[in-house]
């Protein structure tokens, strides 16, 4: 099983997607020159990034910890049979991730809380399932804690332009109005005490209400970033945005804030998306991070 323990608490990887997510380094970092890629090639392939179809690899997976006695879960994933019609990669999926999670020794209604560290499409999907022609709560007995500025942002509603476009179409519908109405969402803003080991910070920059986790317990500590790193380049070149960020300038000062605290504090940083070993330790390099070493789990497959 892919599991670390950190003071108190465990960390399981559960997989839902490993691999090319058909985007070329160019497309999902629009300002990451070539060269940038070519000369941390040593390190980025094959984990990150494929080399001889020069597209980006990614995983798809939840951070399943276990704190306190409770059960949580650090965002879902893309979901199974939701209708993503501009991100044809995510398109209707039938995965086995509940399979994985229950591999975990983890069944749907022993969920205590869920986590989106945002709300786009492939962080939210198992929020919920489909049953019959309703998506209900995949999690019945769970609190979603989700950030409220992110909440009111994706609220079509509200009429907000993201830079997504309709990249995020269906996705409030049917993956956060069904457990918003269930009342089971606890919406927080600034930060947010989950246990003695876990808070949640706001982190804005890829969304108005990104946010990061922050583990600390006994001598170890944690940072589970969500898409402020969505590559492991930008572990080392942390000016380099997705073209996701919603906000640019305030992305990378997120980042430069959340990376500097990792080094000074020794805290593993889990982003959502990285293969690989699934997490690292950096150090400051001048104005820039250097990747201290490789922590976590087995690599990917």
């Amino acid at each position: 099983m892919d599991q670390i323990a950190l003071g108190d608490v465990t960390v399981t990887r559960v997989k839902e997607y490993y691999g090319s997510v058909a985007r070329t380094p160019a497309e999902f970092f629009p300002k990451s020159p070539k060269d940038m890629w070519q000369e941390h090639r040593g390190w980025m392939a094959p984990d990150f990034w494929n080399e001889e179809t020069n597209e980006c690899v990614a995983a798809i997976q939840t951070w399943l910890l276990r704190s306190e006695g409770r059960t949580i879960l650090v965002d879902t994933g893309v979901g199974n049979h939701k209708d993503r019609p501009n991100t044809p990669l995510w398109n209707r999926l039938d995965t086995d991730f509940l399979g994985n999670l229950a591999a975990a020794g983890v069944r749907p209604a022993d969920v205590d809380l869920v986590i989106n560290t945002h709300l786009h499409n492939d962080h939210v999907g198992w929020n919920t399932q489909l049953d019959g022609r309703s998506w209900v709560p995949t999690f019945p007995n769970a609190t979603y804690l989700m950030s409220r500025p992110d909440f009111d942002f994706w609220n079509p509603a509200n009429g907000h332009v993201p830079v997504l476009g309709r990249g995020n179409q269906n996705v409030f519908e049917d993956s956060v109005t069904p457990v918003h109405e269930a009342g089971l969402t606890q919406l927080w803003d600034g930060s947010y005490r989950i246990d003695k080991n876990l808070r949640l910070d706001l982190a804005p920059g890829h969304t108005p209400g990104s946010s990061v986790l922050i583990l600390k317990s006994g001598d170890d500590r944690a940072l589970f970033v969500g898409d402020l790193v969505h590559t492991a380049l930008q572990l080392v070149e942390p000016e380099i945005n997705s073209c996701f960020c919603e906000d640019p300038v305030e992305s990378r000062a997120t980042r430069h804030k959340l990376l500097g605290r990792a080094a000074e504090t020794n805290a593993l940083v889990f982003p959502a998306h990285l293969g690989g070993h699934g997490a690292a330790e950096v150090e400051r390099n001048g104005s820039k991070f250097a990747i201290k070493q490789w922590a976590g789990f087995p690599r990917m497959t």
